[in-house]
């Protein structure tokens, strides 16, 4: 493992490869950078389409407070592509040491290889770290030629797979089209299913639950008003809450995981940061009393998607989880005319507060020959069954069956 990471260190270095035939334009290179400090961020921004999970402030915050950094197991080691001195692409990549904070489980891989006496960590991961949200990972500049960059960026990443001697390299939560350009690559393709909501033009959140059926309907608005009957619930923009919330949101995140008996993964200077530099992009969905912060959730608000990430209570209130982490959310999304809120890993129960199967990928590029074979089939069967439960979770939402 330590000859390994100083490997890794050697290998924040360019890495070129034979150029596109037909390109006049100057050579495409790749290279890696042990931060993302090392590119301005005008420069990085300019790749993500105002994702708000791939704003370098967003990674510079968890790499700036520690909470990813080699000590955490998340050693950065991003791709950055250019064409001349022109920073055309990118590819958040780092070499993990653990399957902690990835939301795609490959518990049993690690475990298959560890009875069998071969290492499995360290392996690359292209992710953000901590965060189950589906988006671009092959980052393009608009002006460029996106086919060659991601082309690019693919070849650079598993070569750099290769170099590293790594046992597997894994891209979490790409969009469809770039699970594609994975798969043509060779990479193993792996589903999953998470719950999200889709604004189909409501007007407004009765509107919304007009298509529920009579019971679930009424249940929807018995949850809300017991919540609302107990606390105030307000949403308030992350530029504009005051340094005491943004604290109560830490601790109410800190106590949440404490509880969960999970690590808190996200120390308080990355929330302060956060805070900081890129405060627009976030909602807090407070239950306040007396001005008291009883419980909130922290949502990020990204082009035309709301993103449910964290939420805590200090008390054990009925219905109030599902007001804050849904309910209040979707009202949200609806004034607001956002198109999707994605409300995180897990939690069937979502499809009762109208929330929908939605199909999640990953692609894993595997080194060794015969575990590369047994973790396809495995893929094959494994894809199968979740094909099987998305069609039954379906089944479970409170949508009225006449359409």
């Amino acid at each position: 493992m330590a000859q390994r990471a100083q490997k890794a260190k050697r290998l924040h270095r360019r890495i070129v490869l034979p150029n596109h035939p037909d390109m006049n334009a100057p050579e495409l290179h790749c290279e890696t950078i042990a931060t993302i400090d090392g590119i301005p961020a005008r420069q990085w921004d300019a790749l993500t389409s105002g994702q708000p999970f791939l704003r370098h402030a967003f990674l510079h915050a968890m790499e700036a407070s520690g909470s990813v950094s080699a000590a955490t197991g998340w050693t950065p080691m991003h791709l950055v592509c250019r064409q001349g001195d022109a920073v055309v692409g990118a590819l958040p990549l780092y070499l993990k040491a653990h399957s902690f904070g990835e939301f795609v489980f490959d518990w049993a891989w690690a475990d298959a290889y560890a009875r069998a006496g071969i290492d499995y960590y360290p392996k690359l991961v292209s992710a953000v770290p901590y965060t189950p949200a589906t988006g671009p990972r092959l980052l393009v500049h608009p002006d460029a030629d996106a086919g060659a960059v991601c082309e690019r960026l693919i070849a650079a990443a598993i070569a750099l797979a290769e170099s590293l001697d790594v046992s597997s390299m894994h891209v979490l939560f790409p969009t469809q089209h770039e699970a594609d350009l994975w798969q043509r690559a060779g990479l193993l393709p792996r589903q999953d299913c998470q719950f999200h909501w889709h604004n189909n033009g409501y007007g407004d959140f009765e509107d919304f639950l007009a298509g529920f059926s009579s019971k679930r309907r009424k249940e929807a608005r018995r949850e809300r008003r017991i919540a609302r009957e107990q606390v105030t619930i307000r949403m308030v923009a992350g530029n504009e809450a005051g340094e005491t919330q943004w604290d109560a949101m830490v601790a109410l995140y800190r106590r949440h995981m404490m509880v969960k008996g999970s690590p808190a993964y996200l120390n308080r200077e990355c929330f302060r940061l956060w805070a900081s530099t890129m405060a627009d992009a976030f909602r807090l969905c407070l239950a306040e009393r007396d001005g008291r912060v009883i419980a909130g959730a922290l949502l990020v608000q990204g082009p035309d998607t709301l993103y449910g990430r964290y939420w805590g209570s200090f008390e054990d209130l009925p219905c109030l989880h599902f007001e804050l982490c849904y309910y209040a959310p979707i009202a949200y999304c609806i004034a607001q005319g956002l198109a999707r809120f994605e409300a995180g890993a897990q939690g069937e129960h979502k499809l009762g507060r109208g929330l929908e199967p939605a199909a999640t990928h990953s692609m894993h590029w595997i080194a060794h020959p015969a575990f590369r074979h047994a973790i396809a089939d495995y893929l094959d069967r494994e894809r199968e069954g979740v094909g099987q439960y998305m069609q039954e979770a379906g089944r479970l939402t409170p949508f009225r069956r006449d359409g």
